[in-house]
């Protein structure tokens, strides 16, 4: 139980985080001259930000099930498949009504971001409809590239604000007054060229090493976990 609260919590709370960050939270100026949060901890629990955090749960929530399905065979296989089905449904009504709550809250008309929203709909129904053909590999192309659509929209949906204020524009922290010393951007573009392909070629060589499914018949005895085995060894 302590796991699946800990893996849901992060889940849960990305997109309520990335939600208020859209939709703007109480920052005005301090007597120092910084912009500060003058908000409660409630202020950050509200409708869109929990609406948020609901889409991101679920979506990623599916994108683990469809994993599982690429990864294991069998049982396992399809009661992962049918759990990405249902699941993969109420990401979608909630990604829907988020994306749409989204665009009504811009203060124009933004063709760029409408046209991201419709491409987060069309990839997520094509992954859908990968996983209950089977295929999972595709199933889970198209539901990674749906939540970097999904970013990609939000961010658009901002800039070229970082966080929007709701107590008036001019408290809004921008790219350029909340942006770091221009030293501190040469230093951390020559850290990111250098660690971003290292990190690529450790994750595909992560992912090509266990690319192929598992099954309990490769397993000495799939009923004993590690455990298990540990706990009999130490009763003997």
């Amino acid at each position: 139980m302590a796991i699946i609260i800990t893996s849901a919590l992060p889940a849960l709370l990305w997109g309520v985080a990335f939600a208020n960050i859209v939709k703007g939270v109480p920052l005005e100026k301090a007597s120092s001259g910084s912009i500060e949060y003058v908000g409660g901890f409630f202020n950050l629990l509200n409708p869109y930000a929990l609406l948020g955090g609901l889409v991101t749960l679920s979506v990623f929530y599916t994108h683990g099930a469809v994993f599982l399905a690429l990864k294991t065979a069998g049982g396992i296989r399809d009661r992962a498949n049918s759990i990405a089905k249902v699941s993969g449904l109420v990401a979608a009504v909630a990604a829907v009504s988020f994306l749409l709550w989204t665009n009504l809250m811009l203060d124009a008309f933004d063709l760029t971001v409408v046209s991201l929203s419709a491409l987060v709909a069309i990839f997520w129904v094509t992954g859908m409809a990968m996983n209950l053909k089977r295929r999972e590999g595709w199933a889970f192309i198209f539901s990674a590239v749906t939540i970097a659509t999904f970013v990609s929209t939000l961010f658009f949906a901002l800039y070229p604000r970082v966080m929007p204020s709701s107590l008036g524009s001019q408290y809004d922290l921008t790219i350029t007054n909340a942006s770091s010393t221009d030293y501190t951007l040469k230093v951390m573009t020559v850290v990111a060229l250098i660690m971003t392909p290292l990190v690529l070629i450790y994750q595909g060589w992560t992912y090509w090493v266990f690319r192929k499914r598992i099954s309990a018949s490769q397993i000495a005895d799939p009923e004993r976990g590690v455990l298990d085995m540990v706990s009999h060894t130490l009763h003997q």
